[in-house]
């Protein structure tokens, strides 16, 4: 019998076999693309849980969502305003520049710049000081209670690749600006950027010399946006995809008697809602002349009663949705309230009286801006909304577009009418309330309130809230804050998405309730 060399066995098998090493990797698709490779410059899912790949935070999240250690091993506080932090040592960028306490002072204030979506956090973790190379304060102007969830949304970067290579704020991304961080990565995570194309692919490559644990096997991955649902779903059955992050609901049924596919699931902490221009005078996009019919509280409340909840969820979501009434992503939130929850009741009769009482018992036309590769079937759900308020006889103009699109605009304010989800791993309402509902003010304080809501009274308790250290007192305080904002209908609540995930029946996968891809986590067998 002739016995091969053992390399040359391997080659043979490789020839006629997918082998062990192509089997590790991830090729993974959504229906959109990350808008950016700057950790600062945008807070959105899919940006986030790819940049999330090579950028890590002083504190992380273990499956639960619990905070656990990051590139920093221990903090306390040691005043009701000062936090200090002991930074791991050993870990380097991915360059090798060795990962210090100047780059958490540098990556702190970058993300407190006004260009950066993360500002509202960055600005309430206070003023970043280096003690010495592995110890950092943070010295607060006024008491954070949740400073912990705050410093954990920040992504470190290197001050030293950020000042050679001229990245030393976040880009300007609404106004369509680039910069090498657009397009490159160097941090300190378990992954590292090999190649980006927007729209195409991105691939990451795992990181030799990663300081934590790699609990699966993945050793590259491969993200393609694919924007059909079709035909990421046809890719995913013919084996040329590995996982689909955002299966579309109708296809749920079949893909679990799809054989060799799997569907894994769970509630996502993300409430979606329509937002609506309260700020201006004069509606955009409308054929309403000199006003603005949504300043009216019967109007948003008509609107709100017209939509027919449980068809959304049954025709449209295929089950896949808890329909809410609340306006933040979790109900295991910190002071949630059953109350906070119930919906106002669908009445199409009650919604034509109100439109009667405010004067628009003729209806009115409106645009109504979204997007098409973000949520949920978020155009279908802009377009079966149109359908709904057309009983109160408001014709809506679906203007449906590409995430990358979608969101440098309404960030301008160029809106009339906007959907937008809101969520991630913190459950907390005040991070909620601050970037969503508060008065737009310096700072980050309503950044993403994109229809300039205002409510005085609420604002005052949200703002109490944000600063109050007794947990019995900010409960009160939250709970009255969310209340007003309910019954103003600041905003008008749809649902909490469900998140399924489809995979290869040989994929071993770890699905949250904050929908991120921890590609560290994940396995993949021979296929």
């Amino acid at each position: 019998m002739i016995r091969l060399p053992t390399a040359l066995w391997t080659i043979a098998l490789c020839l006629g076999l997918t082998c062990a090493t192509q089997a590790q990797t991830l090729r993974w698709s959504s229906s959109g693309d990350p808008l950016t490779m700057d950790p600062h410059s945008q807070n959105e899912l899919m940006t986030n849980t790819i940049n999330a790949q090579v950028y890590e935070r002083l504190l992380s999240r273990d499956r639960q969502l619990q905070l656990v250690p990051g590139l920093a091993t221990s903090w306390q506080a040691v005043s009701p305003t000062v936090w200090r932090f002991k930074l791991r040592t050993g870990v380097k960028f991915h360059d090798g520049t060795p990962f210090n306490a100047d780059d958490v002072v540098f990556s702190i204030k970058r993300a407190q710049a006004p260009t950066s979506q993360l500002n509202a956090y960055a600005l309430a973790c206070g003023e970043p000081v280096k003690i010495d190379d592995y110890t950092v304060e943070f010295r607060l102007k006024q008491v954070n209670p949740i400073f912990l969830q705050h410093i954990e949304a920040l992504p470190i970067m290197s001050k030293v690749w950020s000042e050679k290579h001229k990245v030393t704020r976040p880009l300007d991304f609404k106004n369509r600006e680039e910069s090498h961080a657009s397009m490159n990565a160097n941090g300190t995570g378990p992954y590292m950027l090999v190649q980006r194309q927007p729209g195409v692919r991105t691939v990451h490559k795992r990181n030799p010399n990663y300081w934590g644990r790699f609990e699966g096997n993945v050793q590259e991955s491969v993200f393609t946006p694919i924007a059909n649902d079709a035909t990421r779903l046809a890719a995913l059955v013919s084996g040329e995809l590995d996982f689909v992050h955002d299966p579309a609901p109708r296809d749920i049924a079949r893909l679990r008697n799809t054989a060799g596919v799997k569907v894994v699931e769970g509630q996502e902490n993300r409430v979606v809602f329509i937002g609506l221009d309260q700020g201006r005078e004069e509606l955009l996009y409308s054929s309403v002349k000199g006003k603005n019919p949504f300043k009216d509280h019967r109007v948003r409340r008509a609107l709100y009663q017209a939509v027919d909840i449980e068809t959304l969820r049954t025709k449209l979501m295929n089950g896949l949705s808890v329909p809410t009434g609340a306006i933040t992503p979790s109900p295991l939130g910190a002071y949630n309230d059953p109350e906070l929850e119930k919906r106002l009741p669908y009445d199409v009769k009650a919604a034509r009286a109100l439109m009667a009482e405010a004067g628009y018992a003729d209806g009115f036309e409106f645009t109504l801006d979204c997007p098409n590769n973000r949520y949920v079937n978020d155009e279908e759900i802009c377009i079966a909304l149109a359908g709904m308020w057309a009983q109160l006889k408001v014709k809506v103009r679906v203007n449906a577009m590409p995430r990358t699109t979608y969101f440098p605009k309404i960030e301008k304010l160029d809106t009339s009418a906007y959907m937008l989800g809101w969520g991630g791993a913190i459950t907390d309402a005040e991070t909620s309330m601050t970037p969503l509902y508060r008065n737009r003010a310096p700072g980050g304080i309503g950044a993403y309130n994109y229809g300039n809501y205002r409510n005085d009274k609420a604002d005052e308790l949200a703002g109490k809230s944000s600063v109050e250290g007794d947990p019995v007192k900010r409960e009160a305080l939250v709970k009255a804050a969310l209340q007003a904002y309910r019954e103003d209908i600041a905003v008008i609540p749809l649902h909490r998405q469900m998140i399924p995930w489809a995979v290869r029946a040989n994929v071993t996968p770890a699905h949250k309730a904050d929908n991120y891809v921890e590609l560290k986590w994940f396995s993949v067998g021979a296929r």
